[in-house]
């Protein structure tokens, strides 16, 4: 089979590496790829928002699968576009279609899908900017501190918590009146802050069954102790310590089966991956949001966990088969750190070159914002690299990925020093 990936990051240079190591797989594209997938495939340089030229791309490749690694395209209807167009029909797409791509799109659609399907999540309303008085009216009803969350994509940076009233209403009303992140902010959802510990959950579904993949713990703040500014993550661990037999059958029972029935009771047709972001609260699980897609760094601890042939559990979705497939997870603990440009995530250089790359033992490297140029690897983005290690515990396998990083040098490398500090 020929297969292309779209997306440029971490976790499909994590991709790339599962499914270049399958016995399906004859040739291997990546658009746009990064300095990491064009040692394992070869890197389209087109954008993975540009339908028409991916669709040029699949037929001059003979492409026969197209996995989507980012949320942006499936939310604006890759797999439609495919299902629609009688040169592409017949060609395997992994994502849903923008139906149910809507589960990520939209924190509203997400909401109401949980309400309607008796899913556990925080209490919550959705507003526009014609209900500014009444929302906060809601905001006066709840404890601090207050969640405020953008209806559309926001890039992973549209969720405000604030323990202050005033700032709060300020910033809803930013949001909503100012369009502080854009049309993405034209619906704000605020809801009832929980506290607990977050996971990743991830599950994939050929639409009538589903298979749970090992789930992981990543960290989102710039700042050590989780402070500062929301990022798209600066380190993962898989499995988290805390999640144990008894809980994760409660989220089988109260999350993913009402989840997986919902679609089928709802007609949202499904194939491919979704993650739930859970929270733990008093050792009962919370849904926080859906993504229709796996996690980046997640996915850069958890399918090197995955010890099937990753083609195989795809072909299993087309063919409706995934029942029959039985999942082999590597019992050892992995974790990821994400060495980050300084500045991130706010402004920050580019083009800096990157040194020590050869002289990595026992991690493996997942590049993200880095390209070649000039024979040289360097900086293009905010996540550079993420360092991934195994070993019989997280402590382990964190020490095996620091000791690594100190071998790394690129101009205004920054990381987190205390990744799994809260375990």
């Amino acid at each position: 089979m020929n297969i292309l990936i779209l997306g440029s990051g971490g976790r499909e240079h994590a991709f790339a590496e599962k499914i270049k190591s399958s016995k399906l797989c004859n040739n291997l594209f990546v658009a746009p790829g990064n300095s990491g997938t064009e040692k394992t495939a070869k890197n389209l340089n087109i954008d993975y928002n540009d339908f028409p030229a991916i669709k040029n791309a699949v037929l001059q490749n003979r492409i026969n699968m197209v996995v989507v690694g980012p949320e942006d395209p499936l939310v604006n209807g890759i797999h439609d576009y495919f299902l629609g167009d009688s040169e592409l029909k017949h060609v395997i797409v992994i994502g849903p279609q923008s139906m149910a791509a809507q589960l990520e799109g939209s924190k509203n659609f997400a909401k109401e899908f949980l309400n309607r399907h008796s899913i556990p999540t925080a209490i919550h309303k959705t507003f526009n900017k014609n209900q500014i008085d009444e929302a906060n009216n809601f905001l006066e009803s709840l404890p601090p501190p207050y969640v405020l969350k953008a209806d559309g994509l926001a890039a992973g940076k549209g969720v405000l918590i604030i323990n202050d009233l005033k700032e709060a209403k300020n910033e809803l009303y930013k949001m909503l009146c100012e369009q502080k992140f854009g049309e993405a902010s034209n619906q704000v959802v605020v809801e009832q802050f929980l506290k607990g510990i977050e996971l990743s959950c991830f599950v994939i579904t050929d639409g009538d069954s589903y298979k749970i993949l090992p789930t992981a713990k990543d960290y989102k703040r710039i700042g050590e102790g989780d402070k500062g500014l929301n990022t798209g993550g600066m380190g993962a661990i898989s499995p988290p310590p805390f999640v144990d037999k008894i809980f994760m059958e409660k989220v089988e029972t109260k999350i993913i089966k009402p989840t997986i029935e919902g679609l089928k009771k709802d007609q949202i047709p499904y194939q491919g991956f979704i993650f739930i972001g859970l929270i733990k609260v008093k050792n009962e699980p919370f849904v926080i949001e859906y993504n229709v897609r796996m996690g980046d760094p997640e996915t850069e601890v958890v399918f090197p966990r995955i010890q099937n042939d990753i083609l195989e559990v795809f072909m299993s979705l087309h063919n409706k088969t995934l029942l029959d497939q039985h999942l082999l997870i590597d019992n050892k603990t992995a974790v990821t750190i994400v060495l980050v440009s300084g500045g991130y995530p706010e402004n920050y250089e580019k083009g800096h070159e990157i040194i020590g790359l050869g002289k990595i033992d026992s991690s493996i490297i997942f590049h993200a914002g880095a390209i070649t140029k000039n024979r040289k690897v360097v900086t293009s983005g905010g996540r550079v690299l993420a360092v991934t290690s195994l070993s019989k515990n997280y402590k382990d396998a964190l020490s095996i990925s620091y000791k690594n990083i100190s071998k790394i040098y690129f101009k205004n490398m920054y990381y987190r020093k205390d990744i799994g500090f809260d375990l």
